[in-house]
């Protein structure tokens, strides 16, 4: 009789459920549910509370819908026996994070704080910490703080520290009744096994804990603000658990809610991209995993620590056991090529789109693969949402050069894909030629499976063969593949983590290798790209920080005029 495990993948704006055969990866069902509220960028739900720029939240309570709703369907479908049914694991995006009172809590929940902002989830693209951030980087720096080099130089602006000191530093109230500030994935892993277990990828990733030597002392979250000095014993208190442990066992009522078995094992989280790893087959060094969709995550697996420029980390078990797992990133990837659709795209490539059948993506894809590389004579740097990796930088804006009175939506739409895989090479260099082998690249997540003309100029921009997933819900089938290993082999599962990827990971025959003449004219254009990288993103001309500050000085002068009237 076969076994199997539920993954859940939450994603920025849905969550998926998808039922696992533990002997070969078969997804046996897949279930999607939107977030009821959606990404909360503009305005508070209930109060109307105008948000501020580069903010980005999210209702706790679409979490659970995610759970309620997506596993009894898959289950339902499938008919599968809750019996057979080992494991559930869950990953997030990260870093997400929100306070909590004693009782395990969002404060979002209390009516006497939910229109506070700062009560709520803090999405991954929250970037409105960027001045705690810049703060904490200088102090760091300033120290000689061990733990700097292992994050590329910086820490971002998305992640825990850079977020909570922005909560203390604007709603002090908020701080004081938080009990700990935890990561979304371990606050949804919490409701289902009753049990508040912190996972190893996102603490090193995303809040400066190291598998040997814990978090930064005392005396640099005294130096940051004497508010924070005893932080890491209060507020984010905890052991941290390696990937793949078992949390605990399903509770009574979420048992009942989802259909499945009360104790059935429940994985600690992880992180969307790089539960997507072993999903591949990834378990050994030199071959990078690109998790693509709205933003890119690039994971790597090494043997030693190395330094690399403007990497998101590097942590030990952070990704595969027994390897210094690597992660870089792109803030914005899919949702470029989202905003130009909607928002750039001339009306009359929508209405040819919608006479020929086809999405406007894939008219866009077709147009655009009649060019040549070069031939459109535009480039772009693609910092829509800011710089995560190399310049970790989320001030940082989106530039176009090259336009005329000439140039086609489908020359613009080519220019955007170019631009992100050229940012992608900056990573595969800083990796490459810090000492951290990229021989092979892995694709998956949504964009891979939709795209072939981006996969194709990725392959021709980083000289490297691209392998692409089989799975379309990679980071689901990996959560699914730690759950089994929570479970274990005496009920069916795996004991370790690459024993489960021998048997389940997929990817597909077809791959994508550079085409040598589309890769010499790539290797002129990323000269060029690597001048504008540095001249916009290293200080040369800060003109793209200037003109936020007029936005946000003029929005403010805006408001002041509007309330007065």
């Amino acid at each position: 009789m076969s076994k199997y495990t539920i993954g859940v993948d939450y994603g920025t704006e849905s969550g998926r459920a998808v039922i696992v055969d533990l002997s070969n990866g078969a997804e046996i069902a897949t279930h999607v549910t939107p977030y009821r509220h959606g990404v909360i960028d503009e305005v508070l739900p209930g109060s109307g509370r105008k948000l501020e720029m580069d903010w980005a939240l999210e209702h706790p309570a679409d979490y659970i819908e995610v759970l309620t709703t997506s596993v009894p369907a898959v289950m339902k479908e499938t008919g599968i026996s809750p019996d057979d049914i080992i494991g559930i694991g869950i990953d997030f995006t990260a870093c997400t994070m929100l306070p909590i009172d004693a009782q395990g809590q969002p404060l979002c929940f209390d009516e006497k704080l939910k229109d506070n902002p700062h009560s709520w989830v803090k999405l991954w693209k929250h970037h409105a910490a960027q001045d705690e951030a810049d703060r904490l980087n200088e102090i760091a720096s300033q120290r000689g703080e061990a733990f700097q080099p292992r994050y590329g130089g910086k820490i971002s602006s998305e992640w825990m520290i850079a977020k909570i000191w922005q909560i203390l530093n604007e709603a002090p109230d908020i701080y004081d009744q938080t009990d700990r500030f935890v990561e979304a994935t371990d606050w949804v892993i919490s409701q289902l096994s009753g049990e508040l277990k912190r996972n190893q990828c996102t603490a090193g990733y995303k809040s400066i804990y190291h598998h040997r030597d814990g978090y930064p002392d005392r005396e640099f979250f005294k130096a940051l603000d004497p508010r924070l000095e005893n932080l890491t014993d209060t507020k984010l208190r905890g052991e941290i658990y390696d990937l793949g442990s078992r949390a605990g066992g399903l509770t009574e009522e979420m048992a009942a809610k989802l259909g499945l078995n009360p104790g059935t094992a429940v994985a600690v989280g992880n992180v969307d991209a790089h539960a997507a790893v072993p999903a591949v087959g990834v378990v050994t060094p030199g071959k990078l995993v690109m998790a693509m969709g709205t933003s890119i995550c690039h994971m790597l697996l090494g043997e030693e620590e190395k330094e690399v420029e403007g990497m998101c980390g590097v942590v030990e078990n952070g990704i595969i056991p027994g390897y210094y797992g690597y992660e870089a990133g792109q803030s914005a990837v899919g949702d470029i090529f989202a905003w130009f659709v909607e928002h750039a795209v001339p009306a009359e490539v929508k209405e040819q789109a919608a006479a020929e059948g086809v999405n406007v993506h894939v008219w866009l894809e077709r147009k655009a693969a009649e060019y040549k590389p070069g031939e459109t004579g535009l480039l772009a740097l693609d910092w829509w949402n800011g710089n995560r990796s190399v310049l970790v930088d989320t001030n940082l804006t989106g530039l176009i050069v090259g336009y005329t009175l000439l140039t086609k939506p489908e020359e613009v739409y080519r220019t955007l894909l170019e631009a992100t895989a050229f940012g992608t090479r900056k990573i595969v260099d800083a990796f490459h030629h810090n000492g951290v082998p990229v021989d092979v690249l892995y694709a998956c997540g949504g964009l891979p499976q939709k795209n072939r003309l981006l996969m194709q100029i990725y392959a021709d921009v980083t000289g490297r063969e691209i392998k692409v997933a089989a799975s379309t819900q990679t980071p689901a089938l990996g959560a699914a593949m730690f759950a089994a290993v929570a479970a274990g082999a005496e009920a069916g599962g795996y004991d370790d983590i690459v024993e489960a990827a021998r048997h389940m990971a997929r990817v597909r025959d077809e791959s994508f290798k550079p085409i040598p003449e589309n890769a010499a004219v790539y290797d002129k254009l990323y000269e060029e790209y690597s001048r504008l990288h540095d001249y916009f993103g290293r200080g040369g001309n800060p003109v793209m920080k200037k003109l936020k500050v007029i936005k946000e000085e003029a929005g403010r002068s805006s408001e002041v005029t509007s309330t007065k009237s």
